[in-house]
């Protein structure tokens, strides 16, 4: 008799020893540690004492040997420790690639679609007769062959232009990216970190870029007191700071940065879990934490009624639930024409891909 058979599910929580298993979890602990080696190897040595993860057969030490071996760590000769590699760093975000986005399908192009059909780059589901005009490859053959069995018989069998029929080709577009992360002392207050998450969906976003839409760009722009660009080597060691929250300054780089870039397409993604507090004038910084300061919202408003003259959505991910920082990013929402997402730390990645998927459709002209 033919049927399935049902057990008990006991998962296996905590990883017990073999290297790609130590692997798993020393990439975990590298975003934690913000890239220092040394220290997600001290948490390992004690998750080890606590879950025993090692064995008698294979220990801490052969696991570290084994790192260096592979190419995951150099040894740090002048303060006796381990830094990371090239390879981690690009393991980390392959992790978090996995970990974030890991229900989507490989496809072979990697660039997105715009609704308009016609003679374009990719194939759709729509079909047509055929047209002067239209290439060759797009003709469906197989249901051009039963289109002239069908209209002119077997016996006899030919083929008019009439019976031919196109698939209809969508047109690819490029898209530029600019990612700003808030690096305030206020993501890791009130004993939560939220600068974790938020670094690895953008390690996540960039390694989808990277490998499915190569041809797209994405810039990472982190903003505190003032704003810099970093780069994608940069992300596994990045810190928050003692910082207030200069969004204006942020905004303004990232417009600055996709004013050079020659596409079509532009859009800033903006995570935040705050309100501005901080604006510079000249070498002075002008700072207020209590309430909404009018003077740094109206400056930060105009930004981003600037932005929406120049055609650049900004899609803000909100990972704080006060009803009035939530007020502010709706007005902000409002000025820009963008939109805005009211994010937990959980879902943060499933709604960043799933913003740049549907903006990655449209084609501004």
């Amino acid at each position: 008799m033919r049927g399935f058979g049902f057990s008990k599910f006991k998962p296996n929580q905590i990883p017990k020893g073999g290297f790609d298993e130590l692997l798993k979890l020393f990439l975990e602990l590298l975003n934690y540690t913000s890239g220092d080696a040394g220290e997600a190897l001290a948490w390992l040595n004690e998750l080890d004492k606590q879950y025993n993860l090692t064995n008698d057969d294979y220990g801490m030490g052969d696991f570290i040997d084994e790192l260096k071996q592979k190419g995951y760590l150099d040894e740090d000769r002048q303060n006796g420790g381990f830094n990371i590699t090239a390879k981690t760093e690009q393991s980390i975000r392959q992790s978090a690639l996995e970990e974030i986005f890991g229900k989507l399908k490989k496809s072979g192009k990697g660039n997105h679609r715009s609704p308009q059909s016609g003679q374009g780059d990719e194939k759709n589901a729509e079909r047509r007769e055929f047209e002067f005009g239209d290439s060759l490859d797009q003709i469906d053959m197989t249901q051009s062959i039963h289109n002239a069995q069908v209209n002119h018989g077997i016996g006899d069998f030919m083929m008019t232009e009439r019976d031919l029929e196109v698939e209809e080709m969508d047109y690819k577009t490029l898209t530029s990216t600019v990612l700003m992360i808030d690096i305030s002392h206020s993501m890791i207050l009130y004993g939560e970190d939220r600068i974790t998450p938020a670094k690895k969906v953008a390690m996540a976003l960039a390694e989808l870029i990277r490998t499915k839409y190569p041809k797209d760009t994405l810039d990472i722009v982190v903003f505190g007191n003032d704003a810099w660009p970093i780069t994608l080597q940069d992300l596994p060691y990045l810190q928050v700071g003692p910082y207030h929250t200069n969004t204006y300054a942020g905004l303004e780089l990232a417009t600055d940065l996709l004013r050079r870039r020659k596409t079509h397409n532009k859009q800033i993604f903006m995570i935040t879990d705050g309100k501005p507090t901080c604006l510079k004038e000249g070498t002075r910084y002008y700072k207020n934490s209590i309430g909404l300061d009018r003077k740094v919202v109206n400056k930060t408003l105009n930004m981003a009624a600037q932005c929406k003259r120049l055609k650049i959505p900004i899609t803000t991910f909100m990972i704080a639930k006060d009803p009035y920082l939530q007020q502010f990013v709706r007005k902000f929402t409002e000025t820009n024409g963008g939109k805005a997402f009211y994010s937990s730390l959980n879902n943060l990645g499933e709604y960043i891909f799933e913003d740049y998927a549907r903006n990655r459709r449209k084609s501004v002209r």
